[in-house]
């Protein structure tokens, strides 16, 4: 996956930049060691959000590091009317072809549906692992909106406890 990332964002003339850190897969910890603020980093969970009752879609949610995915907001926007949760270790990492804590913000499955919070696009960079757990990338919030063309809405909420913060 690392390989399908680089190539995507090389033929697409990305401004990007890698950094190599001790292996972390943690949103917190990783922001600490790439030097960057918390809410500037691209947290992404496999959540299921069931459309009937035995029927439902699978979400890539991004939030920015310092939030958590609002369950209740990403199911009325696609349309759920049950329960949401978020997705088993395996079939996340199944869909998104790669381990947890190196989730990308970018789906390369046709049934992981990408929607981000527009939080995240208020910075000019955001950041996250490269499906390693020891490299992350440093990405132009405007070049990953071009490439990724994710679905955009207000899907998270305050965070129930203190993060630790990077730089800033």
């Amino acid at each position: 996956m690392y390989g399908k990332l680089i190539d995507l964002l090389d033929s697409h003339q990305a401004r990007y930049r890698l950094i190599d850190h001790p292996a972390e897969g943690r949103t917190d910890l990783a922001s600490l060691l790439r030097g960057h603020r918390l809410e500037e980093a691209a947290k992404c969970m496999v959540v299921r959000v069931s459309i009937t009752k035995r029927t439902g879609m699978y979400v890539l949610a991004v939030v920015p590091g310092d939030r958590q995915v609002d369950m209740d907001a990403l199911a009325d926007l696609v349309g759920g009317c049950g329960r949401t949760a978020f997705a088993t270790r395996e079939i996340a990492e199944r869909l998104a072809g790669s381990v947890s804590g190196t989730v990308m913000p970018f789906s390369f499955h046709p049934d992981l549906h990408l929607i981000v919070d527009e939080r995240l696009l208020d910075h000019d960079e955001i950041y996250f692992n490269a499906a390693r757990l020891d490299r992350s990338v440093g990405l132009a919030t405007a070049d990953y909106l071009r490439i990724a063309a994710p679905r955009v809405a207000a899907i998270s909420t305050a965070g129930d406890r203190v993060l630790a913060t990077a730089a800033g």
